[in-house]
């Protein structure tokens, strides 16, 4: 009898600890991997709408707002089919949100899928921040380390909004993973990524990194970035190496030049296209720099730029609500969305 009760008892300390650590966990995780709520109310609240103008059709802005330097002006296209047959159309142009792009320190944490944990990388993996304080000498533990996933997110294609179906540079048509940091050995290892990458031994100089000085200018005024300075982000660093280590730096200018580098490893790699031009309103071209003139970003998580978009290399102060965009505990890692300037041709 005695044998029987201490075994019941045992079972329900067993039972109650079970209990016990997996709802721990569940705090534990939900802590170090937040939901950023995307498919939620905020997909509509928090998105920046204003972002996808100017809205041009015919080459005549039907929206107010700003196009890049360098987008199509033309009215009247001609673009050849399938079969080889030519049909006529009219230019179609915009800023698309197409991409999303996290930064976390959690290998596997995706804030865009509700804070899960993917069962990728492991606990050497993870991230870090690092302020830039406590002196000049930078040693390998006062650098930031962040994971990035990239997603493919043509939300005006998912939402069966206004987008030409033809006008899908890449083919994406729906919420996709492109790209996870955690599987890529290139990302952990800066002398691997030099040799994957060996341009940055052309831009590895004074007078090179003294030219990123215009660049930096341009983002401390938030103004549109020199595409012609390919190795350059502006006020957030330098595009090489393509790794996930950063320069200690504050939260945003160190989330946004991993995101900028995951943009520019996918131009470097083919898998990204130039969208922006006359060239390019029938198809998209391989372009293996970044042209920084295409894109703008606006922040998702954890404080949203719902009215507004920056260019890349932009400093904080100038994006909507300025600096101060951590939030302690549940709010240390980014989400961004990224709008990327499309001249497509809409064949009749």
């Amino acid at each position: 009898m005695f044998i029987r009760s201490l075994g019941l008892m045992v079972s329900l300390l067993l039972c109650f600890y079970s209990q016990y650590s997996a709802s721990d966990q569940s705090v534990t995780d939900s802590l170090s991997c937040p939901n950023a709520e995307l498919f939620s109310g905020k997909l509509f609240t928090d998105v920046c709408w204003a972002c996808l103008f100017p809205i041009r059709i015919a080459g005549v802005s039907i929206t107010p707002g700003d196009a890049p330097s360098g987008a199509s002006t033309k009215s009247i296209c001609m673009c050849e089919d399938n079969l080889g047959l030519w049909k006529p159309g009219i230019v179609n142009s915009l800023w698309e949100p197409a991409r999303l792009i996290e930064v976390v320190r959690k290998p596997g944490c995706s804030l865009a899928l509700g804070g899960i944990t993917l069962p990728i990388g492991d606990k050497r993996l993870w991230g870090t921040l690092s302020d830039a304080v406590g002196g000049n000498t930078i040693t390998k533990e006062k650098l930031s380390f962040y994971n990035v996933h990239y997603y493919a997110f043509p939300l005006l294609s998912i939402l069966e909004m206004y987008m030409p179906k033809r006008c899908s540079p890449d083919g994406y048509a729906d919420f996709d993973i492109i790209q996870l940091t955690e599987i890529d050995p290139v990302w952990t290892n800066d002398e691997l990524a030099f040799f994957v990458n060996p341009e940055a031994a052309a831009v590895a100089n004074p007078l090179a990194q003294a030219a990123c000085t215009a660049d930096a200018a341009l983002g401390v005024a938030g103004q549109e970035p020199l595409t012609s300075l390919w190795w350059c982000a502006g006020t957030w660093g330098e595009i090489y190496p393509m790794a996930g280590t950063a320069l200690p730096n504050d939260f945003g200018r160190t989330t946004s030049l991993l995101a900028a580098r995951t943009i520019a490893t996918q131009h470097r790699r083919g898998l990204a296209h130039l969208t922006i031009g006359d060239e390019t309103i029938c198809r998209g071209s391989i372009f293996p720099t970044v042209p920084k003139s295409q894109y703008k970003m606006s922040m998702f998580f954890p404080r949203a730029e719902s009215k507004e978009a920056h260019y890349i290399g932009s400093h904080p102060m100038t994006w909507q609500g300025g600096e101060g965009r951590v939030i302690p505990q549940v709010g240390e890692d980014a989400l961004y969305m990224l709008f990327r300037w499309n001249d497509c041709c809409n064949t009749l």
